[in-house]
């Protein structure tokens, strides 16, 4: 019910009552009266009619403007109620604007002064707790840093499991896109068993996919009862008194990636555990490396032992008759030089089929081919003094090797045909060749060839003493480590030569990230210990405090206002906020083809262009993976009816249904300011102090919400609303409540 109407009816009983005094009296006494006494009165009346009229106009048009000031004033002090709890309690910054009954205005200019003093000391406690906290914002800064650079993925989870910390690398593991999530199970299917995510042992991957975030169950995709082992595991070691208790096991995610994980604990100060770290690691390649050199080995053996077995019989055959007629030792010199050079094919077919995973166990460094030509040549530049020109055929050449080893010990054999060769102008060539990458040194108008004897001395001779070896590197045997070849050839036509050194190429290895924005930051917040406090998450959500739940903050654009009448929902944008905190890299972000025409607008509201919608997934994609990522939150939209309605309408289609307690900031917002007439977003977000960025596109304006709602909160509690059921009841009780789609 609104103030005014409140008011209103407040208003109307009083009179009512008033009138019903005056009637009453009036009636007592008229019948008290003589009947002469009551017809001298009945004339007097009839006389005076005109003058009565009046007197009783004028007492209404009296008692009419005295209500009306009472209801202004009456107004104007619940409104300087509502703005003087928003200053203290969600922004500071916020100043009560002047009012038009000098009474108010006075008592709203005191206001604005105590809360310009209370702005200045809530300034300067904060800039005081930011000092004392700044040497705990620098370890957090630090651990972010050494986080985010972790080739290995890191989750820490409290005893329960829930997410307490990951890093980038997590978020690639378990974030795939939505047409990996899709393919993974050949059809978008909102059907599960209640999990909806990928499981450790992959018995359950379904188009919703594995999702990573601070609060949620690290055994949605990771098996439980393989970390329960593995905490069994750690608890007997502690109880034979080993300090450094770890568990290892080997779980697989999907159907075709393997994961290695370690399992350490987390313990107070009692040594009691009150959680675990998980390394992962992705060992898929590695596994089929290793796979596969079994499977060339044996290809091998079968290969030449049929080769090795005519040769062996062809040279016992010669020995045993060694005056054998010439063309049957001709024949048997055939059969040797052919097996030969069969068995040789296949030595040189497995040299190229294993160039990428021969070395494996060799230490190596993934590098584009065109940073390994930069920092040859500057090599030679500045430590030999040559002068180097380059040639790149393919600026996206990917190479995998221990760039230090090569650049050092090319710099070495270029030192040596400088001074001994003479040597001074070099051209550095970069191609692909087969399964390498064919690295060149050319030098024109070389008078004197350095000779092949004299190159294998310079190749062979050590140039490079290496940490991991008890003997220096030479050129050859850094060639030889990386599985590749390295030789030297002089063309005497155009008196040019050349040394050729064969590197393993390699693909990049792409990281996928849910969306775009979290991928443009390098040292996101993926860490809240305060979770390690936190349990009892299966308890009824209703009675559980608003500050202690994990929300899904979300917001669609629409070709239109009508889901009833066909309107599609063509983005999706979602934020999640776990403990209090609006987590801008935990987000989901996707524009959905609606199989329909876009109407101009709709254009003019969102800027989403068609073209922009080509390609892009349907709603039947979409809500399995946007379920994923909502499961075990409530939902919070602004004027959640029309947002719920399209995703209600899709309940058939999709077989997605969403049963997430739901939050309006419209609804709270009303609660919170029943004299404001204005309850839109930019209204409530500009009177609570919150810049609007990227506003009118799905996910800016859910981070918005977000923001919004972080500041309802507060002032709820203010009012005594403190958990998800009365936030509820009292927003079902507001005008807007009413609202249909």
């Amino acid at each position: 019910m609104s103030l005014k109407l409140r008011f209103s009816l407040t208003l109307a009983s009083l009179f009512g009552f008033v009138v019903y005094i005056i009637i009453t009296c009036l009636l007592v006494i008229w019948f008290s009266l003589l009947p002469q006494e009551r017809l001298v009165l009945s004339t007097i009346a009839a006389e005076r009619a005109s003058i009565i009229v009046l007197f009783m106009f004028v007492l209404l048009i009296g008692l009419g403007s005295m209500l009306r000031r009472l209801f202004r004033i009456y107004t104007q002090i619940s409104r300087l109620l509502e703005e003087t709890k928003l200053i203290t309690t969600a922004n500071p910054e916020h100043r009560i604007a002047p009012a038009d009954i000098p009474e108010v205005g006075q008592l709203a200019n005191v206001i604005n002064t105590f809360a310009d003093n209370y702005q200045a000391l809530k300034s300067d406690v904060d800039l005081r707790i930011r000092d004392a906290c700044s040497n705990l914002e620098e370890e957090k800064d630090v651990l972010a840093a050494l986080m985010s650079e972790l080739t290995q993925g890191v989750v820490v989870c409290n005893i329960e499991g829930r997410v307490l910390l990951y890093n980038q690398r997590v978020r690639q593991l378990f974030s795939p896109s939505i047409e990996a999530l899709v393919n993974s199970n050949g059809h978008a299917n909102g059907h599960n068993n209640g999990h909806g995510h990928a499981n450790g042992n992959g018995a359950r991957l379904t188009a919703t996919g594995g999702l990573i975030g601070l609060g949620r169950s690290i055994f949605s995709i990771v098996d439980r009862s393989l970390i329960a082992h593995a905490l069994d595991q750690i608890h007997h070691q502690l109880a034979q008194g080993n300090p450094s208790p770890f568990a290892h096991f080997v779980t697989t995610m999907g159907t075709d990636r393997l994961l290695s994980a370690y399992v350490a604990p987390v313990q107070d100060s009692r040594r009691g555990v009150t959680g675990f770290v998980l390394t992962l690691e992705d060992i898929t390649r590695r596994f089929e490396i290793s796979y596969r050199r079994d499977e060339l080995m044996r290809t091998l053996i079968e290969q030449t032992r049929a080769s090795l077995a005519s040769i062996r019989a062809a040279i016992e055959t010669v020995i045993e008759y060694p005056h054998m007629d010439p063309a049957r030792l001709v024949r048997f010199t055939n059969i040797i030089h052919e097996e030969s050079l069969t068995l040789s094919y296949h030595l040189d077919q497995m040299m190229e089929d294993s160039s990428d995973y021969l070395t494996v166990q060799w230490p190596l460094e993934e590098i584009y081919g065109r940073d390994l030509v930069a920092v040859i040549r500057r090599r030679f530049e500045d430590r030999v003094g040559l002068s180097v020109q380059t040639d790149i055929s393919d600026e996206a050449i990917w190479m995998k090797l221990d760039s230090y080893s090569v650049a050092q010990s090319l710099t070495h054999l270029m030192g040596r045909l400088y001074y001994e060769a003479g040597v001074n102008a070099v051209m550095l060539r970069l191609q692909l060749s087969g399964h390498f990458a064919s690295l060149d040194v050319i030098w024109q108008n070389a008078t004197i060839g350095i000779g092949t004897e004299m190159f294998q001395e310079w190749a062979e001779h050590p140039s490079i003493s290496h940490s991991s070896s008890s003997s220096p590197l030479s050129l050859r045997d850094v060639a030889e480590r990386h599985g590749g070849e390295v030789w030297y050839k002089f063309e005497s036509d155009n008196r040019s030569a050349y040394v050729r050194l064969l590197l393993p190429i390699t693909e990049p290895i792409e990281s996928e990230s849910w969306n775009t924005l979290g991928s443009k930051i390098s040292r996101p917040e993926f860490y809240d210990f305060d979770l390690f406090q936190q349990f009892d998450h299966e308890s009824e959500l209703d009675n559980r405090s608003l500050t202690d739940l994990t929300y899904t903050v979300f917001d669609t654009e629409t070709t239109g206002l009508n889901p009833s009448e066909g309107d599609e929902i063509i983005a999706i944008g979602a934020v999640r906020i776990v403990n209090g905190r609006l987590l801008r890299q935990e987000v989901f972000d996707q524009l959905i083809d609606p199989r329909r025409p876009m109407p101009r607008e709709a254009i003019e509201v969102h800027g989403i262009e068609p073209h922009m919608l080509q390609g892009q997934p349907d709603i039947a994609q979409v809500l399995p993976v946007f379920h994923a990522f909502t499961e075990d939150t409530v939902l919070v939209a602004h004027n959640a009816a029309f947002d719920m309605r399209f995703l209600q309408l899709k309940e058939g289609q999709t077989g997605v249904k969403f049963t997430n307690p739901v939050m309006d900031t419209l609804l709270l917002s009303a609660i919170i300011n029943p004299t404001q007439q204005d309850h839109s977003l930019e209204a409530i977000a500009r009177m609570l102090g919150i810049n609007i960025i990227g506003r009118h596109t799905a996910l800016g304006d859910a981070i918005v919400t977000g923001e919004v709602f972080l500041k309802l909160v507060r002032l709820l509690n203010e009012q005594g609303i403190t958990t998800l059921k009365e936030a509820r009841e009292a927003a079902q009780k507001t005008f807007y409540a009413r609202l249909q789609y």
